[in-house]
């Protein structure tokens, strides 16, 4: 019980002029209160992480209970100091305690980890994360006992700020770290003297001076790191740095990515080494994509695998759905959940398909719909084809077996069964099903009127 973390994440956010909730908005795929728990995790076990939750409490909690936390209801929002008073009950059995801020999507475990060994150290009653960054305004700044001293005095607010105070760079994070006999002594010292009449954890550093008690300051390494969003134009500066960091991160392990400033890629995407993405591609969600693959300008893949030597064509969109080696794709091709593309398999222009099981080295390459269809291996899926699989009320599978060939433009009426090395004539209506290696028909025999077309355009006036 030696450290807990608790995750401020109760507050509205009124000024993106959003009705979500302000931790529930996503930078990088995730929302900020996902990026925050994460890092926590990596400090200490989600059973030891309460986040602290009051708007739209519902939608939060089940936005994140899967990350195994826990939660403290902070039924009335009256600042970071009561939701400090409200998590009490939670955490009072802990030695010490972190506190983060659920809108603070890009602070790194490793700061964290540096925070806790910092107050750890130096036995301290309390320990502020505070940056230095390019423009301090509008923050709290924190005033040092003296120059290089890692104690503190006050932090003081922007507005409060005398002139020599104004020239202090380095601000408050809203991050902390204290021992928790000390805090919960004088947390009930808090005062709403203020203009939200709310109770601030800021003033907690100087309750704790004035009680004969240690405050220290850590500076953390990059300003960026604690930098927090109140508006939807600040939240995208920190999406964009994100995944420009993902980006660089995949680069490092020999994925090729050009343009980078170009792509989408969400932090939980993984991409084998000597892959290539070209640019305006968006990877999203739990996509993870072999080595030696090819994604080409403008396609669009969620939640969905792809295995190595995979080439995807322009302008595809991929969703939840699996592509296995060596397999080619696109353009334009719309791939539906749960559809299976086999090895070597090729799926070409204006082809959709759904619930789909696509065996190996079979092929659809032009304008065709498969739905809810099982496809064997060495088939040939001819242009314009159609499953038809949904009658108005109920769908319907296909079974195709292996090296069979579909002529152009015919369309089989699920549910249906065609045996393996069949052929389907260009242009049929396929409603019962077809035995192995027999050849099916199913179109109106053709007829001819000799001088037919002649004899109408001399009939014209």
């Amino acid at each position: 019980m030696q450290l807990a973390i608790v995750i401020m994440a109760a507050g509205k956010g009124t000024r993106l002029k959003s009705k979500r909730a302000k931790v529930l908005h996503e930078i990088g795929g995730q929302s900020l209160l996902h990026h925050v728990i994460r890092a926590a995790s990596q400090i200490v076990a989600p059973q030891d992480i309460y986040v602290v939750i009051g708007h739209q409490a519902a939608q939060v909690e089940a936005a994140v209970k899967d990350t195994g936390v826990k939660f403290v209801h902070q039924e009335e929002q009256r600042g970071t100091g009561h939701a400090i008073q409200t998590a009490e009950n939670s955490v009072r059995d802990y030695e010490n305690i972190l506190v983060l801020s659920g809108d603070v999507p890009l602070l790194k475990s490793f700061t964290i980890a540096q925070l806790r060994d910092f107050h750890l150290e130096h036995r301290a009653a309390m320990t502020i994360l505070t940056a230095a960054p390019k423009d301090p305004t509008g923050y709290g700044r924190v005033l040092r006992k003296s120059a290089g001293s890692n104690e503190v005095t006050a932090i003081v607010e922007q507005k409060a700020l005398n002139t020599e105070q104004q020239k202090v760079g380095e601000i408050n994070s809203g991050i902390y770290a204290f021992r928790t006999g000390p805090l919960f002594s004088h947390l009930g010292e808090l005062k709403t003297e203020n203009a939200h009449q709310e109770l601030y954890l800021t003033d907690m550093a100087g309750l704790l001076v004035k009680a004969g008690e240690r405050v220290f300051a850590l500076q953390a390494a990059n300003a960026v790191e604690v930098l927090g969003a109140n508006t939807i134009a600040e939240m995208m500066d920190l999406d964009r740095e994100l995944r420009l960091e993902t980006a660089r991160r995949l680069m490092a392990q020999g994925v090729t990515i050009l343009r980078p400033d170009t792509t989408v890629i969400d932090t939980t995407v993984e991409i084998g080494a000597d892959t290539v993405i070209e640019p305006f591609v968006q990877l999203l969600g739990a996509t993870k994509i072999g080595e030696d693959c090819r994604i080409r300008s403008y396609t669009v893949i969620e939640h969905s695998t792809l295995a190595a030597n995979v080439l995807v064509r322009q302008g595809c969109v991929i969703t939840d759905s699996r592509i296995d080696a060596g397999a080619l794709i696109g353009p334009f091709t719309h791939v539906r959940p749960e559809t299976e593309i086999g090895e070597g398999a090729h799926v070409g222009n204006f082809v959709e398909t759904k619930k789909v099981k696509l065996g190996k080295g079979s092929k659809a390459n032009h304008l065709t719909y498969l739905g809810d269809a099982e496809i064997g291996s060495g088939t040939n899926i001819g242009a314009g084809t159609i499953t038809c699989n949904y009658d108005g009320v109920n769908k319907h599978r296909t079974l195709i077996g292996d090296g069979v060939f579909v002529g152009s433009d015919s369309t089989l009426v699920a549910p249906i069964s065609v045996g393996n090395g069949a052929y389907i004539a260009a242009g049929s209506a396929i409603t019962e099903d077809v035995p192995e290696d027999a050849l099916a028909l199913g179109r109106s025999r053709q007829v001819i009127k000799p001088g037919w077309a002649k004899t109408r355009r001399g009939k014209k006036v």
